[in-house]
């Protein structure tokens, strides 16, 4: 099934708190985003973000350019009904990341939490990260939660990749520094755990010439 169909059709026939990723708070992942020490007027990036509660949470906190991106309609159109007239402060995308069109440098943070794991195909990485380099500031920041090598082999239907912290170092490149990693056993709502690595990476500044 095309990755579009499967997603809209898992968004739209699951209510969202029952789906294995569903945090009701983020609590890791903000811990991270804090630890970047970046303003409240950063301009951050949730890709695959979908129904994510995350931007309840960083919106609630003061910071007020956010992007959302994900392939599905459906769990775009849940989170914005869910902020009701918040959802206006976001920036929403509806697009697939691995061909959507970024503006250069345009993003802080960019952070992903079980989006990259469902590329399984090198020619979809190496599109992800072309686009991730293309729209990370120089000094920016990016945090990706990932499946650990302990973690699932598959995932809503579908198979995933998992991957070691210098694996994913290695996925990323060598233009971003690994400056931390993370373990997290996350509870689903069915109650079964999934292994997680988070790694937090950070964009060597490039020193351009006058």
């Amino acid at each position: 099934m095309e990755a579009k169909k499967h997603w809209e059709q898992v968004y739209s026939t699951k209510s969202i708190d029952s789906i294995s990723w569903h945090q009701a708070h983020a609590a890791r992942s903000l811990h991270l985003i804090h630890e970047t020490g970046l303003s409240v007027s950063a301009s951050i990036i949730d890709v695959g973000g979908g129904a994510s509660t995350l931007v309840d949470d960083l919106l609630g906190e003061g910071f007020s350019s956010l992007t959302v991106l994900d392939l599905s309609a459906a769990a775009l159109s849940s989170a914005r009904s869910r902020l009701g007239e918040r959802a206006e402060c976001v920036v929403w995308i509806e697009a697939n990341i691995t061909d959507v069109v970024l503006s250069a440098e345009a993003y802080d943070l960019w952070y992903d939490r079980a989006c990259f794991h469902f590329l399984t195909t090198r020619k979809e990485r190496k599109a992800y990260i072309s686009k991730l380099q293309q729209a990370v500031k120089a000094g920016g920041y990016v945090i990706i939660a990932s499946f650990a090598h302990d973690g699932p082999s598959q995932c809503s239907g579908l198979p995933v990749m998992c991957y070691s912290p210098e694996e994913l170092h290695a996925e990323i490149g060598q233009t971003f520094t690994l400056l931390k990693q993370e373990s997290e056993d996350h509870q689903t709502p069915s109650g079964t755990v999934q292994q997680f690595i988070y790694c937090f990476f950070q964009r060597v500044a490039v020193n351009r010439a006058d």
